[in-house]
């Protein structure tokens, strides 16, 4: 039968199970990453399993996120994670040479791979045609320590991309659309795979952009054929070995079809405080700005650069407004600097960040109170910029570079004729800053700084699960209202008890010493519940605080599994309305709660209003049994002790 890109690769990799959509499968990994937020704990549960070495055919530990060395604990995970990967066979990716994602494009992504990351858009090598999905730092430690990774089977969608953008017209554009389209929720339980004349017409660096965005979509993945276009990029980076031509057979079937025509698209931005708030430039143009920030994972390559050069050269920023540009990787810096455009962008007054996420996770650059910052990134929730009241709009390079100009949102077809930017034929390779792993590692000794506490572990879930409601949250809670990413709280995520004082505190600032004086309790959410990065400290915070349950009326795909990894059931509303029947402070029960979690039912009364609510639990058998053994590394360490090896 006639196959699609991401069934051939599925069933290369296939483990478990079959290719029907909402079955259970498990996938054989060939390549991980992690970056530093997420890795310290991830190489902490990988210590936990007890393997030597690492058994995937590549990972590599990129020091990008926490940078700002304002104490003693960044400085000191990266020295951990430095002599973790010497000690397990890992890659290490220096701070400075790069924003993880765009360094795996430049140097690692391999079309027909399978790669899991410990960030949510870890899709972005879905770009090259490799099949990237986004998890928590538990599952990917899995993955490297030989485990196949599970997931329900996506549905598979096909975006048929047609004609060719116009002047002024970007891949961003393209993933906003998808977005204005679907919504936030719009891909979850998804994967969207690329095809049709208009995919031949975009770089590689293009295709990238959307696949990196379509994990706002709720995404498990997106993905787009190898082609000529995939081979001529990874030659120009010296890896034209790694090319495999992936497309789709004749005839191969989807479950559903997105059309869109290029060509048809114009300059599209974000407004706050959600990446689906999308309206054409020209409906929004003139709103006075602040702050412009070029760069993040999304838009970071010399290509955008090279745009974004274009238009400021012989050009001074607006008086009012800061430009701060961040290039992805030191590659595309070391060819900023030899082409010129370095130069032209530090003239019009830009200031030139680090080579890494900065402002995107809240690591510096907070916009000044009230302000808009107008950002070339992938998210504007309310308060991830690292100021609570400024407003983030979402924007293409081509607008960001025309606004930071003339001081206001800004259309940039404006400006006339848009000029003529190209890939390079070859890119600037320097691999000095990748250290890889040690040949010798029995003597090498693993640094712990003061500031590495010990992982929080699930206890076995009991028959009778109660406890109060701490909070109650709306629809589209994001892993940011739970756990903050700001430069304030980003050296903590190492250190769960500290990190943990600042659980929901953009919500509720007395949320954690409610949940100790309680003993913890139980969370009520709405609709999308986890939304964003794939942080699994979302999780891991509320095991340490006692949360016992999240009640919901639907889960963010990576939250969710993140929650039964920690032994939290995620449970879901049979009826919606239910939802109004619970309010803070109210006392929940579930009883028989081990046969209503094999079941996949369950009721839950509210003591408090004599009320008795049906949930369910959307769980696989392989997650029942997690749950019932209090965990993904409790279930593991099980395993284990019973000599059970998964296959590989």
């Amino acid at each position: 039968m006639p196959y699609n890109m991401t069934q051939k690769i599925l069933l290369e990799h296939l483990v478990e199970g079959s290719l029907k959509p909402g079955e259970e499968i498990a996938i054989r990994i060939d390549q991980t990453l992690t970056q530093d937020a997420t890795g310290t704990m991830a190489y902490l549960q990988l210590e936990a399993m007890g393997i030597d070495r690492v058994k995937t055919r590549r990972s590599v530990a990129y020091i990008d996120h926490n940078t700002l060395q304002t104490g003693y604990e960044n400085a000191d995970d990266h020295k951990f994670i430095a002599t973790i990967a010497k000690k397990y066979g890992i890659y290490y990716s220096k701070a400075g040479n790069g924003i993880c994602h765009q360094v795996n494009l430049e140097r690692f992504a391999v079309p027909g791979d399978t790669l899991l990351g410990s960030d949510s858009h870890t899709p972005t090598a879905g770009g090259v045609g490799c099949l990237a999905i986004g998890a928590g730092g538990l599952d990917v430690a899995a993955a490297m320590a030989g485990y196949p990774y599970y997931l329900k089977m996506p549905f598979i969608v096909n975006v048929e991309l047609k004609g060719r953008l116009k002047p002024w017209v970007t891949a961003k554009d393209v993933i906003l659309e998808l977005l204005r389209r679907l919504k936030v929720k719009g891909g979850v339980g998804k994967i969207f795979e690329y095809t049709g004349e208009g995919v031949k017409t975009l770089s590689i660096h293009e295709r990238a952009t959307i696949a990196n965005m379509g994990a706002e979509l709720g995404a498990t993945t997106s993905i787009f054929p190898s082609d000529e276009v995939t081979y001529k990029f990874l030659k120009a980076q010296g890896r034209e070995g790694d090319f495999r031509e992936l497309k789709p057979d004749e005839g191969a079937e989807y479950d559903e079809k997105i059309v869109i025509d290029l060509s048809e698209i114009g300059p599209l931005v974000a407004l706050p405080h959600s990446p689906d708030n999308v309206y054409p430039i020209d409906e929004v143009k003139g709103i006075k700005v602040d702050q412009v920030a070029i760069g993040s994972c999304t838009n970071s390559s010399f290509k955008d650069m090279a745009l974004v050069a274009s238009i400021l050269k012989g050009k001074t920023v607006h008086p009012d407004v800061s430009l701060v540009v961040s290039p992805g990787s030191r590659q595309v810096l070391a060819m900023m600097t030899e082409s010129g455009i370095l130069s032209e962008i530090i003239s019009a007054g830009a200031r030139i960040l680090e080579c890494t996420c900065g402002p995107c996770i809240g690591m510096g650059q907070a916009p000044g109170s009230g302000a808009v910052s107008v950002r070339t990134f992938n998210r504007n929730f309310k308060g991830r910029c690292g100021t609570e009241d400024a407003g983030v709009i979402l924007a293409s390079p081509a607008v960001a570079a025309v606004t930071a100009i003339k001081g206001v949102l800004s259309d940039p077809r404006e400006l006339g004729g848009m000029p003529e930017v190209s890939e390079p034929d070859r890119y600037y390779i320097n691999d000095n800053l990748i250290v890889p792993p040690n040949e010798d590692r029995k003597d090498v000794e693993v640094f712990y700084g003061p500031n590495i506490k010990p992982i929080p572990v699930a206890r076995k879930i009991e028959d009778k699960l109660e406890g109060k409601v701490l909070i109650k949250v709306g629809d589209n809670i994001t892993t940011d209202h739970i756990i903050p990413g700001t430069a304030k709280l980003l050296p903590l995520r190492s250190n769960i008890p500290a990190l943990s004082e600042y659980c929901f505190s953009i919500i509720d600032k007395n949320f954690a010493k409610k949940a100790k004086s309680a003993g913890g309790g139980i969370i009520v959410g709405g609709e999308n519940y986890g939304q964003g990065s794939s942080r699994e400290h979302a999780a891991l915070v509320p095991l340490y605080l006692g949360i016992r349950a999240v009640v919901a009326k639907s889960f963010a795909r990576i939250h969710k599994d993140n929650l039964v990894n920690y032994g939290i059931l995620p449970a879901v509303f049979e009826n919606e309305g239910d939802y109004e029947k619970i309010e803070e402070g109210d006392h929940l029960v579930i009883k028989n709660l081990k046969e209503g979690i094999k079941s996949g039912r369950a009721i839950l009364e509210n003591i408090a209003r004599n009320i008795k609510i049906p949930v369910h639990f959307d769980l696989t058998r392989r997650q029942i049994n997690i749950l019932l053994a209090g965990g993904l590394l409790n279930y593991i360490r099980k395993n284990l002790g019973d000599d059970q090896e998964c296959e590989r």
